[in-house]
């Protein structure tokens, strides 16, 4: 987002509801002092950095009393993470959408080893869209999960219509991790995209890809709505949503299902 974006944004959260909410940060965007500033100025509660170093601005949001979650790929930025005094992490798998690591470890594996290497609370995220996974998570170690791409196909979603119908129209092997050599970042394959697997087959240089990523691709698809020649960054679980309903809705399912799986002999009777 932009500043102005992100002000307009935070102030309708807070009109909203009177309870703490996040909010996302990616280090490697611009305006991040000011974005800093606003969250500051606002009393934000908790803000989930990602895409950079953590010890950059961990100091200076806790400072303000301000919760801060850190995103990784893999054991080694989580004890990073840990080491910068972040209260918590979150280990997002390969399976993720949008921006990912460049170890392709998927959460099952992912999970475990990074609990094993830390102190602090492990959130899990990559490939979770129903309270099955969200238990499964929770076995390896997480004390919490993140969910995205479960929540783009809803109608408070800001993203374009017709994005979200292309997402319940997805099926398996329709998304893959690539632009490596920029940031890693999972895509539903259209013309753009086999524009940037052309490029491969012909060696383009870091320098090509980017040229040929251009600015501002990923509005141009998931926002504006340009599903030929726009960047649609969803996770593999789009494969499996099949409808757009009201994010209250999805949230009310996955906790339903998480509960009565906890029940007595539940995991006995588990139907796949």
């Amino acid at each position: 987002m932009y500043p102005d974006v992100l002000k307009d944004q935070i102030a309708k959260c807070q009109a909203a509801t009177d309870k703490p909410f996040g909010v996302n940060l990616p280090l490697l965007y611009p305006s991040i002092e000011e974005h800093i500033k606003t969250i500051i100025e606002t009393g934000v509660k908790v803000v989930i950095t990602s895409a950079g170093n953590p010890k950059t601005w961990t100091e200076t949001l806790k400072k303000e009393g301000i919760t801060v979650v850190h995103v990784v790929s893999s054991s080694k930025f989580a004890l990073k993470s840990q080491d910068a005094g972040v209260d918590a992490v979150v280990a997002e798998g390969f399976e993720a959408g949008g921006h990912n690591g460049r170890e392709e470890t998927t959460t099952l594996c992912l999970i475990p080893a990074v609990k094993e290497s830390i102190q602090i609370p492990l959130i899990a995220a990559g490939g979770i869209g129903c309270g099955k996974s969200m238990l499964a998570a929770m076995i390896l170690g997480a004390e919490g999960v993140q969910i995205g791409s479960r929540f783009v196909a809803t109608p408070e979603s800001s993203a374009h219509q017709a994005f979200k119908d292309k997402i319940t129209l997805s099926n398996e092997g329709d998304t893959l991790l690539t632009l490596k050599e920029l940031t890693p970042v999972r895509l539903l394959k259209n013309d753009f995209f086999n524009e940037v697997m052309k490029a491969y087959e012909n060696d383009a240089t870091p320098e090509q890809l980017n040229e040929l990523l251009g600015r501002g691709r990923a509005k141009k698809g998931m926002y504006e709505g340009d599903m030929n020649q726009g960047e649609l960054e969803i996770g593999q679980i789009s494969s499996r949503i099949r409808e757009i309903k009201p994010a209250g809705e999805i949230v009310q399912e996955i906790i339903d299902e998480y509960h009565r799986l906890l029940s007595p002999n539940s995991l006995k009777s588990l139907e796949f």
